[in-house]
């Protein structure tokens, strides 16, 4: 039977996960010598304890309210390293140009990686550039790759872990959730997908609205420091509610969610009632969502808070065998459940 690939399926979500299952991961041998391999679905993976990551760019349009293509290139891939429990060390940047692109625009973006990969201190040291004919691509795309290290701080965090409850893991993988341990989102949720969306789109709400796309590593380094981290990701496609099915799938165990605790911006919420759309199921680029053991909680949300991306964090939830699934309490004082969303309903923001 033969058929064709759909936007959706690179999209995040349910139909993104299917295709990475059903049609790659069984054409590509898992190395047993990776401590976290390909087929955990992580957002890296560690071998002889490296931890790499790689990521592709693509986002319409490639200058937007908050950020670009460039900053989110790097911020990407830095923060895909850094959720893992890593120190991310340095990145590689390979473009593909469209024939055409203007100069300005492309140095724009190439200074906005720059800027962005010095003030996170994580240098780019490694690239390579190829220039397609107009019509190929969409003006440009970015393919970031990035590797970090294990560090003190990590093993000093996991220490202070196995005060509280047992722990087995070397990194901070999704499947590491138990009953009890508390969900802290670091901040606003939504605004970058609105962004990109509304700038595009000419709905204006990027007059309030922008991005947040900014490299989390400063954040986990914070977290890291008080202890009690077990689990981190960053809700990029398919959002929030994506990177809470995934705790909830890989760990085996229910998560029980507050919605009154999610901090969503008025603008945001706004935007996605008048265009009926799911602020849980759009992407963020700047955010974290982790899971730490209940006796820790309060005091790694004091230290989110006192760092500039941290401010309107939250404990939002907590692992528990009393549900099924993930199931949000609502406003009004009901319960439904959470699903995995098919994709992002916002297309081509990363």
């Amino acid at each position: 039977m033969t058929g064709k690939i759909r936007l959706a399926q690179g999209a995040g979500g349910e139909l993104m996960d299917n295709f990475i299952k059903d049609k790659i991961l069984k054409y590509f041998h898992i190395s047993k010598s990776a401590e976290v391999p390909l087929s955990m679905l992580d957002d890296a993976s560690v071998i002889d304890d490296i931890v790499f990551s790689t990521d592709s760019h693509t986002v319409r349009p490639i200058i937007y309210p908050g950020g670009d293509l460039g900053k989110l290139s790097v911020a990407g891939t830095i923060n895909d390293v850094s959720v893992m429990g890593a120190k991310p060390i340095a990145i590689s940047a390979g473009f593909i140009i469209e024939e055409g692109l203007s100069i300005e625009v492309f140095e724009h973006i190439v200074k906005s990686m720059g800027t962005c990969a010095k003030n996170a201190g994580v240098p780019i040291i490694t690239g390579d550039t190829k220039v397609v004919e107009k019509g190929a691509i969409q003006e440009f795309m970015i393919n970031t790759s990035g590797i970090g290290k294990r560090t003190k701080i990590l093993d000093e965090n996991i220490v202070e872990v196995k005060r509280y409850r047992g722990f087995d893991s070397r990194w901070l993988v999704d499947s590491n959730l138990k009953p009890g341990d508390k969900i802290i989102l670091s901040g606003n949720i939504g605004e970058h997908g609105i962004a990109l969306m509304s700038y595009r789109e000419g709905y204006g709400f990027e007059t309030e609205i922008k991005s947040d796309v900014a490299p989390i590593n400063g954040l986990m380094e914070k977290m890291l420091s008080v202890g009690g981290v077990v689990c981190a990701k960053d809700p990029t496609r398919g959002g929030l509610s994506n990177t809470i099915n995934e705790f909830s799938e890989k760990s085996k165990i229910g998560i029980l969610l507050d919605e009154d605790a999610i901090p969503i911006p008025t603008g945001v919420r706004a935007a996605c009632d008048m265009l009926g759309i799911d602020p849980l199921e759009i992407g963020n680029e700047g955010k974290v969502v982790i899971g730490v053991v209940k006796e820790k909680a309060e005091e790694i949300l004091s230290a989110i808070k006192k760092h500039p991306l941290g401010k309107n964090a939250a404990i939002i939830g907590e692992a528990t065998n009393d549900v099924n699934g993930v199931v949000l309490e609502t406003t009004v004082g009901g319960k439904r459940n959470l699903h995995k969303p098919i994709g992002d309903p916002v297309p081509r923001i990363c």
